[in-house]
């Protein structure tokens, strides 16, 4: 590399965008932390090592050049280099301390990861956990979680997917539910019960006819997109529900509709992003996530006697 070449401030540069994108000295120098003087000095110093007017003067809104129009977009190519710059070096870090933000839906947040969190506390007591709950895919490549457990594969090549012990579902409904339908032998006989969707219930519709149950929208009275809602809404009686096996039967004593209801397999993967991996304490604690998953194969969403 010719360093020679190199006749700037890289610091002047990062004055310079900051201008552009705040649209004033005055707000760019909040931004930066800095005075305005400081800052102006700094583009002053900018436009001579270049030899080239970023900005016309005597406006209050600093208006681009044409040489500063036709400069902003390397600039901006080296900010986003800087702040890929910044996130590997996060990456990098090997202490077993600090905060790892993990996203989960709402019902396993409540239901499986406590036994994990407390687990990985106690091996790691320096890291701190953020626990997300939330039945919307984060964004891991813009750092909005730092592990993710999500139902389906992520398709992002920047993210590293691990996959965990798959999750059984089936149709579950209260006891009490059952008995006030009559004429129950088998999946048709279901056509006018009551159904409760997660979600938009027009997704469900194809999958239960699929299952040889007659049903359509009319048949769900109530809907929700929080999962623990819908557990406590299927125990009350209000109707049924997809849910996994090992919540219904184990821990809240519902009953599958028909003994032979067909079973399903819900995928879970364990996400975080490609170069966050290399950061010890999220290494870590995906580490645990996955073993603890592994060992247990979901044993944790069942309640303690």
């Amino acid at each position: 590399m010719n360093w020679d070449a190199i006749s700037f401030d890289w610091n002047h540069i990062r004055a310079f965008l900051a201008t552009v994108e705040n649209g004033s000295l005055s707000a760019a120098a909040r931004a930066l932390k800095q005075t305005q003087p400081t800052l102006s000095r700094q583009i002053s110093l900018l436009e001579e090592a270049l030899d080239l007017t970023l900005f016309e003067r005597g406006t209050r809104k600093m208006r681009l050049t044409d040489s500063g129009a036709e400069l902003l977009s390397h600039v901006r190519g080296m900010a986003d280099a800087a702040t890929q710059i910044s996130r590997v070096a996060a990456g990098q870090s090997q202490a077993i301390e600090g905060t790892v933000r993990i996203t989960s839906s709402d019902a396993m947040a409540a239901y499986a990861l406590p036994p994990c969190l407390i687990s990985l506390r106690k091996k790691y007591p320096g890291i701190s956990v953020e626990l997300i709950p939330s039945n919307e895919i984060s964004d891991l490549t813009r750092r909005d979680a730092d592990i993710a457990i999500r139902h389906a594969r992520p398709e992002q090549p920047d993210l590293v997917a691990k996959r965990i012990s798959d999750i059984e579902i089936s149709l579950f409904a209260s006891a009490d539910y059952l008995e006030s339908l009559s004429s129950i032998s088998e999946l048709t006989d279901f056509a006018s019960a009551n159904f409760i969707g997660y979600g938009h219930p027009e997704r469900l519709v194809p999958q239960i006819n699929a299952m040889g149950i007659p049903v359509s929208k009319a048949n769900f009275g109530i809907t929700t997109s929080n999962g623990s809602t819908m557990y406590e809404l299927v125990r009350e009686g209000a109707g049924i529900a997809f849910l996994p096996t090992i919540v219904a039967e184990g821990r809240l004593g519902l009953q599958r509709i028909i003994h032979d209801a067909p079973v399903f397999k819900m995928e879970t993967w364990l996400v975080t992003h490609r170069e966050i991996q290399t950061s010890r304490r999220i290494r870590l604690t995906f580490d645990h996530l996955a073993k603890e998953v592994a060992q247990g194969r979901w044993a944790n969403l069942i309640a303690r006697s």
